[in-house]
């Protein structure tokens, strides 16, 4: 068997932490004058991750902007486990023909698609209270999981901060396929960075010794926290 390579996130996230910092030292600042750049956490097992990454940034550039993006896949009806789709509060994305290969008509899929809008919201509300969205216009965004499988919430991840105005975007997780890295390449990523790419890949938690899921409260707990 493999042996395991992080201990938990948080260890995930200090060694990414270092290696995210070190490519943002000789990334330019957007012409926009915005230097600070902000790391946004994939709800709920990318946010530990992104705590220690961001807190790592602030070490090296002074400041780091920290926020949570929640992620929802659309499930097809009575097959969760096959993705319809997935949307992030002002972005969705449609799999292909997915809904049409499932036999799932459009009324269907905007009630699946309602519905996880309705959680995402509440998730949202839950995990950052009263602090305001963190603004990325003209901004240098790193998105952070605690790893990639097929890729597919990143992808939607990607697209709904370029939509925001993000003016350069990295995605750095600990673990990933090297199929699904050059998959988000491919999207136009201006840099991945991957600490560990296992061959064959076969779940994001076989990297780890402690992957314990991650559940409401550590993930208010690591927006909260700034003690590094």
């Amino acid at each position: 068997m493999r042996p395991r390579t992080f201990a938990d996130r948080r260890e995930a996230g200090r060694l990414l932490g270092a290696r995210v910092a070190a490519v943002l030292n000789t990334t330019p600042s957007p012409a926009s004058g915005v230097s600070a750049p902000v790391v946004l956490g994939l709800a709920r097992g990318g946010v530990p991750v992104a705590r220690e990454v961001a807190d790592a940034i602030a070490t090296t550039a002074g400041t780091c902007g920290l926020d949570v993006l929640v992620v929802r896949k659309i499930g097809a009806p009575g097959h969760e486990e096959f993705a319809m789709g997935a949307l992030t509060a002002r972005h969705l994305v449609v799999n292909d023909d997915m809904p049409r290969r499932l036999g799932v008509s459009r009324a269907g899929f905007e009630e699946v698609a309602d519905r996880e809008r309705r959680t995402l919201r509440d998730r949202e509300r839950r995990y950052r209270g009263d602090r305001p969205e963190a603004e990325l216009s003209g901004r240098r965004v790193v998105l952070v999981d605690d790893g990639l499988a097929t890729g597919s919430s990143m992808a939607v991840a990607v697209d709904s901060v370029r939509a925001d105005g993000a003016a350069w975007v990295m995605v750095a997780v600990p673990t990933a396929p090297s199929d699904s890295v050059d998959r988000l390449r491919d999207r136009g990523v201006d840099d991945v960075v991957v600490l560990v790419m296992p061959t064959p890949f076969r779940a994001v938690g076989l990297s780890y010794e402690d992957f314990t899921q991650v559940d409401d409260d550590e993930v208010i707990s690591a927006l909260d926290r700034s003690d590094g």
